[in-house]
C-alpha cells in the first residue's frame, strides 16, 4: 500500500533512537488528543508506541522498515510524526492517501513536520555515510500547534471538514470517501452509471481541467489508479471506463472537475 521510491532508499535511516516520548507525541497526550484506537503511521523505531502503550492508551504502529505488517481495520486517532519531511512528493502524497484510508470517519489524523530545516534535497547522513533527502512540507490542514522546530497539522476526511464543498456531487447523501490527497479527493457516485462509479474531485473551485496546475492533476491521476486499487478489490471488474468532460458542449453539468471512474464486467451472453 505505500509507494517507496527507488530514488529515495535510505528514508529510514532518518529514524532517531529516541530515550523518551518526543515532543508532538508529548503535546498531543497532554491535551487528551489521542482518543480511541490510535495508530502511529511511520512510527521508526518505536519509542513513542512503547510509552503510550505503558500508559495504556490503545495504540498500534506501523512503519515500512521496521514494522511492516500492514494496520488492520480503523482508527479513531492516527499520528504521523516527522515522516512527510524525509519523502519524496510522490511519496508523501501515498502517506496522505494511506491515513486518509485508514482513518475512521468523524477521525482525525495528526501531521507532525519540521520547521527547523535549513537546506532541502538530498545530504550525507553524518551517521551511516548515505545520502538521505529532507524537505520542507505546507500541507492545507488546520494548523494545530506550532513551534519554533515543528508543526502540528489537524486532518480530518474532506467530506466531513468541508461538507459544503462536496454537496453538489453528494444530493443530500453523506459522502463515501474512498481516498484524499492534500489537494484532491475521491468519492463513490450517489448517482452511479454501475456499482462502484468513483469521482475523482479536486478540491480548488475550477471548472476547467485544462485550468489545473500540474500538481493538481497529478494528483487526479493519483488517486484516479488508488480508487482502480479498490474497485478491483470490492468489485472485481474486467474493464473501466474514465472520463472527464470539460464545458456544456462535452456534458458536464457540475461547474467543478470531476473525473469519473467507471468500473464494468463483461456481459456473459446466452448461447443461441
Amino acid at each position: 500500500m505505500i509507494y517507496r521510491s527507488p530514488d529515495n532508499p535510505h528514508s529510514h535511516l532518518t529514524a532517531i533512537d529516541r530515550k523518551e516520548l518526543s515532543f508532538p507525541s508529548r503535546k498531543l497526550w497532554e491535551l487528551g488528543l489521542l482518543q480511541g484506537r490510535v495508530l502511529d503511521f511511520g512510527c521508526g523505531k518505536m519509542k513513542d508506541l512503547e510509552v503510550l502503550q505503558s500508559q495504556g492508551l490503545d495504540i498500534s504502529g506501523y512503519d515500512p522498515h521496521y514494522l511492516p505488517q500492514w494496520p488492520e481495520g480503523k482508527f479513531d486517532t492516527i499520528i504521523c510524526h516527522y515522516v512527510l519531511n524525509v519523502l519524496m512528493p510522490v511519496e508523501q502524497t501515498h502517506v496522505l492517501m494511506s491515513i486518509s484510508e485508514l482513518l475512521r470517519p468523524g477521525g482525525t489524523a495528526y501531521f507532525t513536520v519540521r520547521r527547523d530545516l535549513d537546506k532541502e534535497g538530498f545530504r550525507m547522513h553524518k551517521a551511516h555515510g548515505v545520502a538521505t533527502y529532507q524537505c520542507n512540507v505546507i500541507l492545507p490542514f488546520h494548523s494545530h500547534l506550532k513551534a519554533r522546530h515543528c508543526e502540528i497539522y489537524a486532518y480530518r476526511h474532506y467530506p466531513i471538514a468541508m461538507p459544503e464543498q462536496v454537496a453538489r456531487f453528494c444530493f443530500g447523501n453523506p459522502a463515501e470517501l474512498i481516498s484524499e490527497t492534500a489537494s484532491a479527493y475521491a468519492i463513490y457516485s450517489q448517482t452511479p452509471i454501475k456499482p462502484g462509479h468513483a469521482l475523482i474531485i479536486p478540491k480548488r473551485a475550477v471548472s476547467d481541467y485544462f485550468d489545473l496546475t500540474l500538481r493538481e492533476q497529478t494528483a487526479c491521476t493519483l488517486l484516479l489508479n488508488r480508487a482502480k486499487e479498490h474497485l478491483d478489490t470490492r468489485f472485481s471488474p474486467t474493464s473501466f471506463n474514465i472520463i472527464i468532460n470539460t464545458g456544456p458542449a462535452a456534458g458536464q453539468e457540475i461547474p467543478q472537475v470531476h473525473l469519473h471512474l467507471i468500473p464494468r464486467k463483461e456481459e456473459i451472453r446466452p448461447e443461441r
